[in-house]
């Protein structure tokens, strides 16, 4: 202490102390801030940055299985969309905003960083061997009407090398997918044609059987009679092969998704689905059909529907694609949000401009509750955002050019499979649309 007030007396000493204490609080400051520096550079390896994860973004495209904004298009403009700015705050819209399903426009695209959308043609199964066909073909001709109106923005694409040029160039890679077979009219001649018309993949059923294929509620009907896929059914899938058409297996049962991984030459996808272990719900992928999956090598693009994935967290999600990531590997899970088809999303997850906040804690390895997780590595997570689904999409391709001399499948549907599926009277369906021999 007698030092120190020598040195405070002593003017001569004075201004000496003050240069030594600014160089000590200097010092200070500048180790942290080295430290902090470091960790920071860290991030290529997956470090503490909370802000990591969203950078992957930037280097390969976030491919997103499965958006249902064109039902909405039919829902609130009636498919009228020359006087509708898709490129708008739709929150501030007196219709759209007041819309619980309303999830989607390009100011939040571009905020999601989405680098590819699968744009999805639905149409209901109350119209399945009445009108189906043309409302399916009304949607499709919407769909590229909305890519066509913004070419600043989106560019159409039908392969994986167009979604690459797509996110090279800054836009939005646009494709497109119908939701439901009973889209096709048990035509094979309507599969050949979507697929003309730009279709990458059809989801072989939605929330009804087909005459060809189960739904996923049979498996939660404990008196139905289950056909899976009938011999017809195979067909399809043997058709979708040759065409180059994804085939999606989201929404129907477990015994179509084990027939579809035996039967399929080429990979498949979940377009959006979860894990069944985390959450038992019908609509989600158990595990046995998830080890099917790595050996068929597809992808399942996990759904953020609260329905689904039983929460209503962002925290949620992560749980659903910690777990099936433990049981497949990083390199068969994608992201299908399936925004725009549900009335409710996950907190943190509202809309589509939330997909990096959702890369930000897979790479923290931290929920929002506190507790942690084993982080996901910059490679899981370029996997995650899109080489898996581009990996699945060029052996589909492949599939195809394999079966380029193989001529396409002719033999209508039996008659039979109509009379087990309750349809052969809809008013649609002449003797010349069906094999009654």
């Amino acid at each position: 202490m007698g030092i120190f007030r020598a040195v405070l007396s002593n003017p001569k000493y004075l201004a000496g102390a003050v240069i030594a204490l600014v160089a000590i609080v200097a010092v200070s400051i500048a180790v942290p801030l080295a430290v902090n520096s470091s960790s920071s550079s860290s991030k290529d390896d997956g470090g503490a940055n909370p802000f990591f994860g969203r950078t992957v973004l930037d280097e390969v495209p976030l491919v997103d299985g499965h958006n249902d904004l064109p039902n909405n298009l039919y829902i609130y403009e009636r498919n009228r969309i020359n006087n509708f700015d898709l490129n708008s705050d739709l929150k501030a819209d007196p219709v759209w905003g007041a819309s619980r399903s309303s999830h989607t426009d390009i100011p939040r695209l571009l905020e999601g960083k989405v680098g590819a959308q699968f744009w999805v043609a639905y149409v209901g199964c109350n119209t399945q061997y009445l009108d189906a066909v043309e409302r399916t073909l009304e949607q499709i001709d919407v769909i590229k009407r909305m890519i066509a109106k913004y070419p600043q923005y989106m560019t159409y694409v039908t392969s994986a090398d167009g979604i690459m040029e797509a996110f090279e160039n800054k836009r939005i890679g646009s494709l497109i997918a119908v939701e439901g077979g009973h889209s096709m009219d048990s035509r094979l001649a309507m599969l050949r044609i979507y697929y003309e018309l730009g279709v990458r993949y059809m989801t072989l059923t939605h929330s009804c059987n087909t005459p060809w294929a189960d739904a996923s509620p049979v498996d939660a009907n404990s008196t139905a009679i289950l056909k899976n896929v009938t011999d017809w059914g195979k067909n399809v899938i043997w058709e979708m092969n040759r065409l180059g058409m994804l085939i999606d297996i989201s929404h129907v049962s477990h015994g179509v998704m084990v027939d579809v991984l035996e039967y399929s030459k080429a990979p498949v996808i979940f377009s959006h689905s979860s894990s069944h272990h985390v959450f038992p719900h019908h609509r989600n992928v158990q595990d046995d059909v998830l080890k099917q999956l790595v050996a068929n090598n597809g992808i399942i693009m996990v759904n953020f529907y609260p329905g689904f994935i039983g929460g209503n967290t962002i925290d949620d999600v992560v749980h659903h694609l910690n777990y099936i990531k433990s049981v497949t590997g990083s390199e068969h899970v994608g992201i299908g949000g399936d925004y725009d088809g549900v009335e409710r999303t996950p907190d943190g997850l509202d809309d589509v401009s939330k997909y990096p906040d959702l890369f930000d804690i897979l790479a923290d390895g931290v929920f929002r509750n506190g507790t942690s997780f084993e982080p996901w590595s910059r490679e899981e997570l370029q996997q995650l955002a899109g080489q898996n689904l581009l990996r699945v999409f060029r052996d589909v391709e492949q599939v195809r050019d394999s079966m380029r001399d193989v001529g396409p499948y002719e033999d209508l549907i039996p008659y039979q499979e109509f009379v087990e599926a309750g349809v052969e009277e809809q008013p649609c369906m002449s003797d010349l649309d069906i094999h009654k021999a």
